[in-house]
């Protein structure tokens, strides 16, 4: 199996995503990836021999069907998980996407669609290959990725161990050795050629091996090798070197699934650069579903322990406890009574921690370059603008209506090269001439720096007004009404035909417009955070408008509470027919006097 181990990273895909920086950080090891939507939901899961290259087959190449480009344009997120090997990938694809049922996935295959090693009960249990629900009396090993491995490791088991594999029948009925026995397949126990404590001896080997434990079961056969060379029997020797050779080089044990019904949680901890990172991976009914990696604050200085500690105690607050708690590392101190926790307790469990820690590792690297990149994308917007220090905290606003209607101003914020959502503000723009994009720059920046003026609100290190030269001066003029001219801002005015990359800078203290590089770094920046705003406003106006679309003009008329109007609406068979009605009319509904009916006759015409 691939030593590549398993990764978890959460990426933003947003209008402005900047895919090769994403992809630049992502691991060319097998995996899984999920796209999510804006709510968080699957879209869809897929698997990959290289997630670097078939991720970015999505962002750089085009020709995509009108249902993988539908799918594309509802993405927000993307979560990927790397995997040991393309098997592993294949079995964790088929999990998530029967636990997930993401929208866009086609699926033919049922819920036991992977193969299993199974070893029967009784006095000489039966090597099988088995698909399908589990029967009590027996063991099953696995999942394998398809029925050609469990073929090939059923031969090698059966070649090693020389278990039998003959039907229960076909067993009970022998009167002499069959053809498996012959070729050195089989010890022969149908007709008592093996006594039932060798046979139960290689059985127990048999399966040490197909539960992993395979350095035991390889010291024992190398043991056996010796001992044959000692004495001579030197073929006996070459056939059980050449049976550890192939023991190593062909069974794979999958650590992805399990044919226990389990729910663990693995939680890992990591420190490095100064940052810690905690894993969760979580299996549910013995299927592993995949990880996530968090990143608490104000964590400086602190250790793994620590950290798993702190996260155990907060995290299970809000979420079930499952049945068992593993930890990189314990005993930890202050861990809840209630809590089950302790360390692996076996080969699967110990590739569930390495993975878990792997996952760790990978995600504060990815972070680390993330943020890397980020601070060299602000050095270069400091040294662009010329100002004194790199700007920590950047403020967009943008302001979208529909020819007037439903004005709405949006404000987003990036703070050290990062959106931060939590600090974005959308205001709804009332009291202007319809249109007038100027009066609404102005309501919204004075609404919002009111509060910078008296101290309520951080003063960023920039201010981005997406728009030209007019709307940059008004701009100006509420920061200097505000005594907040030492602000510094740029108009940023959209190019020739509206085309991303030749957008004009008009810089505050400039005389001439600035123009950046499309291959510029810091300008790279302008434009996602100038996206973020136009998406964050266009979503502000749309819902307000929808809203001001689907309210009644009845709700406007005095006296005519939801009473009153569910009769009207009732009487008449809707807005239309209340639209369409007499005063005459009107007055014959209950509860609607003439002065009324003249009212409403007067509000809706």
């Amino acid at each position: 199996m691939s030593s590549a181990r398993s990764a978890t990273k959460l990426a933003q895909v947003e209008p402005g995503f900047d895919s090769g920086e994403f992809l630049g950080s992502l691991t060319e090891a097998p995996g899984v990836y999920r796209m999510l939507d804006a709510k968080r939901l699957v879209l869809y899961v897929g698997k990959a021999k290289n997630l670097r290259k078939r991720v970015a087959s999505y962002f750089n190449k085009g020709g995509h069907s009108p249902r993988i480009s539908l799918m594309l344009q509802q993405v927000a997120a993307m979560e990927v998980t790397a995997t040991r090997s393309e098997a592993e990938a294949l079995i964790l694809e088929n999990t998530l996407i029967k636990k997930l049922a993401p929208k866009y996935n086609i699926l033919f295959r049922d819920d036991k669609s992977y193969p299993y090693i199974g070893v029967s009960g009784g006095d000489f249990p039966r090597l099988f290959y088995h698909r399908g629900s589990f029967e009590k009396k027996s063991q099953y090993f696995g999942p394998f990725p398809n029925g050609l491995a469990v073929r090939e490791s059923i031969q090698l088991i059966q070649k090693t161990f020389l278990l039998r594999t003959c039907e229960e029948s076909v067993f009970a009925n022998r009167s002499r050795p069959c053809l498996m026995y012959q070729i050195k397949r089989c010890k022969g126990p149908c007709v008592g050629l093996v006594s039932k404590q060798n046979y139960a001896a290689d059985v127990r080997l048999a399966e040490m091996f197909l539960r992993g434990r395979h350095a035991e079961v390889i010291d024992r056969l190398t043991a056996q090798m010796e001992a044959a060379a000692d004495g001579l029997r030197f073929e006996d020797a070459a056939a059980l070197r050449d049976q550890i050779r192939a023991l190593q080089a062909v069974l794979h044990r999958q650590y992805v699934s399990s044919t226990r019904d389990t729910d663990v949680d693995i939680i890992a901890a990591v420190v490095e650069r100064g940052s810690l990172c905690v894993n969760l991976a979580m299996v549910r009914g013995g299927l592993h579903l995949g990880d996530r990696a968090y990143f608490p604050q104000a964590a400086a200085e602190a250790e793994a322990a620590e950290g798993l500690a702190a996260f155990v105690i907060q995290h299970y607050v809000d979420q079930p406890v499952p049945a068992r708690l593993i930890l990189s590392e314990f005993p930890v101190e202050d861990l809840p009574e209630a809590v089950n926790a302790g360390s692996p307790r076996n080969e699967m469990e110990r590739a569930w921690v390495e993975m878990a820690l792997s996952n760790a590792r990978l995600a504060l690297q990815a972070r680390w370059q993330a943020k890397v990149r980020s601070s060299g994308r602000l050095v270069a917007l400091q040294e662009a603008l010329d100002m004194p220090e790199p700007p920590r905290r950047i403020e967009c606003f943008d302001i979208s209506h529909t020819m007037g209607e439903a004005t709405v101003a949006s404000c987003v914020v990036c703070v050290d090269g990062a959106m931060k959502k939590a600090d974005y503000r959308r205001f709804n723009i009332e009291g202007i001439q319809p249109g007038d994009d100027y009066a609404a720059m102005r309501q919204a920046l004075t609404r919002r720096y009111e509060k910078v003026a008296t101290g309520e609100a951080p003063a960023p290190d920039l201010i981005l007004i997406d728009g030209g030269k007019g709307q940059h001066r008004v701009a100006r003029e509420v920061f200097a009404e505000l005594g907040l001219d030492h602000l510094f801002s740029i108009g940023v005015a959209k190019g020739e035909d509206r085309k991303p990359g030749l957008e004009t800078l008009f810089v505050h203290g400039r005389g001439m417009p600035l123009q950046l590089g499309m291959d510029y770094a810091g300008f790279h920046l302008i434009q996602e955070i100038r996206d973020e705003a136009h998406r964050f406003a266009i979503v502000g106006h749309r819902a307000r408008r929808a809203k001001a679309r689907g309210r009644s003009k009845l709700e406007d008329v005095a006296g005519v509470g939801p009473v009153r109007r569910k009769k009207l609406l009732a009487q008449f068979g809707g807005f239309d027919g209340v639209k369409a009605a007499t005063i005459e009319d009107l007055c014959r509904v209950t509860g609607i006097s003439r002065r009324l009916a003249e009212e409403i006759h007067k509000t809706l015409r």
